[in-house]
């Protein structure tokens, strides 16, 4: 990645700041995008080769400023920013607000910014776009009904983008984690927390019985994550367009 300037948004904590520490351990510059900072980005940023640019992507003015931080120019775009709130009172309790702030965050930030990084890409001839997805693009779930659709939506959005730029030399793929070691999954406000409560629950219930529904027992880690998008990042997938790399331990069944 020596060279090369990524976008990275929703980076600082959980996935985006392993995405960050990643990108940079590879030699890359990396525009760290998120709405405030915390220690451990900062550490990143002291060590040179990140510089953290606070940005609200529900903004649709933010995407430009981004391009703007990275001087214009954009090698690897991470579309990684999203919110999973748990509908714990099913699809009918689920407001239009509601449903437009999680396709925001969640599909129109990863177009808007896309939109903005392109045309750095298909000036140079060259480019990959990695947007994290999830395993709820396919295993839809009614306790994240909304959040499922949008990451549905950003599976096709890829594959789309792959098909229009691919001849161009821009690479479009996903990733789609299953649950994952970060504060969605196991903070104060995370799913765990919000399912425990409304169900009478302890969190590390609720954590235990999504971890016997995956076949290797555990969690994904924000790292082993980041390796996937490293790697699809980069010149080894030179080749790899359109595709979505499933990160479960076995969760999604066969199709």
């Amino acid at each position: 990645m020596q060279g090369k300037t990524a976008i990275v948004t929703g980076a600082s904590k959980g996935i985006g700041l392993a995405v960050v520490r990643a990108l940079a351990g590879a030699g890359a510059t990396v525009i760290a995008a998120a709405r405030s900072s915390t220690p451990e980005l900062e550490t990143l940023v002291k060590a040179g080769g990140v510089r953290w640019v606070g940005a609200d992507l529900g903004d649709p003015a933010a995407p430009a400023a981004l391009v703007e931080a990275a001087g214009g120019v954009v090698d690897v775009l991470v579309n990684n920013v999203g919110t999973a709130p748990a509908r714990l009172g099913g699809f009918l309790s689920v407001s239009d607000a509601e449903w437009q702030r999680t396709l925001d965050l969640n599909l129109l930030a990863a177009v808007r910014m896309t939109r903005a990084a392109l045309p750095s890409m298909l000036e140079r001839g060259h480019g990959s776009i990695v947007t994290v997805a999830s395993v709820n693009a396919s295993l839809s779930d009614p306790l994240v009904v909304d959040y499922s659709a949008g990451k549905a939506a950003l599976v096709s959005f890829s594959k789309s983008l792959s098909k229009e730029f691919g001849p161009k030399g821009v690479r479009a793929n996903t990733v789609s984690p299953g649950p994952v070691e970060t504060d969605l999954w196991l903070g104060g406000g995370g799913v765990a927390a919000t399912v425990s409560a409304g169900g009478g629950l302890r969190p590390e219930d609720v954590v235990a019985q999504a971890k016997s529904q995956i076949p290797s027992g555990r969690f994904s880690t924000p790292d082993e994550v980041a390796a996937v998008v490293l790697f699809l990042a980069g010149d080894a997938a030179g080749n790899v367009n359109g595709s979505d790399f499933v990160i479960d331990g076995g969760l999604l069944p066969m199709w």
